[in-house]
């Protein structure tokens, strides 16, 4: 049976999640942290985070070890856009659009789903 975990309005766009999460999805849970604890990106906190949450979910939920567990999914979802303006030349508007994501992990045993 499979737990999730979201995390949501993270502030960073869905374009730069990608990457880090395409690096993760499938592998064991200890995996996927280590993996995301050695990453650079700034990003990669905030997936390990999510990554966590679903662990400590799922062995509330179905009794399991974390060693027992794997992603079975996780995806990013695309949130709310803060619209902002910067002023530019001659009394006009630049647009700004600030990006932000909704990660889930989705986490089931090793043996099935």
């Amino acid at each position: 049976m499979p737990v999730t975990a979201t995390s949501k309005d993270t502030g960073i766009s869905v374009k730069k999640l990608l990457p880090i999460l395409n690096l993760v999805r499938g592998r064991n849970i200890e995996e996927a942290l280590s993996i995301l604890e050695f990453m650079t990106s700034p990003a990669a906190a905030n997936v390990a985070k999510v990554v966590k949450s679903a662990n400590s979910n799922a062995e509330s939920e179905m009794l399991n070890q974390g060693s027992d567990l794997r992603i079975v999914e996780i995806y990013a979802n695309e949130g709310r856009r803060l619209k902002r303006f910067r002023a530019r030349a001659r009394g006009r508007v630049g647009k700004i659009i600030r990006r932000n994501s909704h990660i889930t992990v989705v986490v089931g045993e090793v043996g099935g789903d």
